[in-house]
């Protein structure tokens, strides 16, 4: 198996060329089809690109056989959440189903899809859009995997400042400086850092608050803001949150869904996602979750293999196999 990816455009909008990369198990088998696993990366919405997910999630999937497609978004404020980031991933699941997957597969080899087998995982922000794969779409996945996933955008906590978050941030931004990241034409689909803290090289880098987008994304987040920044419509009394909050759409055809969340969160409070769990629970939906002792937000990214956490947060991934089975291997 390779991590080195294969690269495919799945949909183009408003001139933002929206690319898919794709990382390959071992030697295909002309006999049998591979599960697909999507996984989208975190960066609340607005950061972040494909090359910023955790390698060894990759790996770990590639090893059960599973093909992975991390894919980029557009990413807002230059698009709404619904219309942006939530729509791209949603046209990458119907590029898939439609058997454009296959297509581009075809001239790389004997690797095909398994198209009754499609599941997806993401962090933070990319666990919501994993979860919106569960709901609003013509044919949704058949599992998904929330590692510290954005939802319940009606609780308080999204209307909160984070001192912590703020206390990066230089003194005196101006607006006109933040908001530099409306002029950004066409709307791109990555940004050099993501929430993670990774930069294009991997190494564990802060922003760069130089850049109008960095600077612009923590602003949101501490001050509490972000639901203003990437959802301008949302009010925690408008029924337009029902269409971009997966907590307000469960129901009991709801794809069987596993949470992991780390326990010491201060950017997505573990409590929203034992809401979510609950619903799910309440639905009578096949759920899971598992929390994670003293982990931050975005710990993905730093975990170790062989690690308590590692572990700990690979019981997800075991319960999408659960699921959608193992490919060849």
């Amino acid at each position: 198996m390779s991590l080195d990816p294969l690269t495919a455009l799945y949909k183009e909008a408003s001139g933002s060329k929206v690319t898919t990369d794709i990382y390959l198990p071992a030697a295909p088998s002309e006999q049998r089809r591979y599960p697909v696993v999507i996984d989208i990366h975190g960066g609340a919405f607005m950061l972040g690109h494909s090359g910023m997910v955790s390698l060894p999630q990759v790996n770990d999937c590639l090893s059960r056989g599973w093909i992975v497609l991390v894919p980029n978004h557009r990413l807002c404020p230059g698009v709404n959440l619904l219309d942006g980031p939530m729509q791209d991933i949603r046209d990458l699941l119907s590029w898939i189903y439609e058997g454009h997957l296959d297509e581009y597969l075809s001239s790389q080899g004997s690797w095909r899809a398994d198209l009754e087998n499609v599941a997806a995982f993401g962090t933070s922000s990319g666990g919501h859009l994993a979860l919106s794969l569960g709901f609003g779409v013509p044919k949704p996945v058949k599992a998904i995997l929330s590692l510290y996933g954005a939802v319940n955008f009606t609780d308080p906590f999204w209307k909160k400042p984070l001192p912590h978050i703020a206390a990066k941030l230089p003194p005196n931004l101006e607006e006109s400086f933040l908001n530099k990241v409306y002029e950004e034409k066409p709307v791109p689909t990555d940004s050099s850092v993501s929430l993670e803290g990774q930069t294009e090289s991997g190494a564990a880098k802060g922003p760069n608050f130089s850049r109008p987008r960095d600077a612009f994304a923590f602003t949101q987040i501490s001050r509490g803001t972000v639901m203003d920044a990437v959802y301008p419509a949302s009010q925690s009394t408008d029924p337009k949150m029902d269409l971009i909050d997966p907590a307000r759409n469960v129901s009991g055809d709801f794809p069987p869904t596993y949470i992991v969340h780390g326990m010491a969160d201060t950017m997505v409070p573990i409590e929203l996602s034992r809401e979510l769990l609950r619903r799910l629970q309440e639905a009578g939906v096949r759920c899971g979750m598992t929390e994670v002792p003293d982990e931050e937000h975005t710990f993905a990214a730093m975990m170790k293999v062989g690690s308590r956490t590692w572990w700990l947060q690979r019981e997800g991934f075991d319960f999408l196999e659960s699921v959608i089975g193992k490919g060849p291997v």
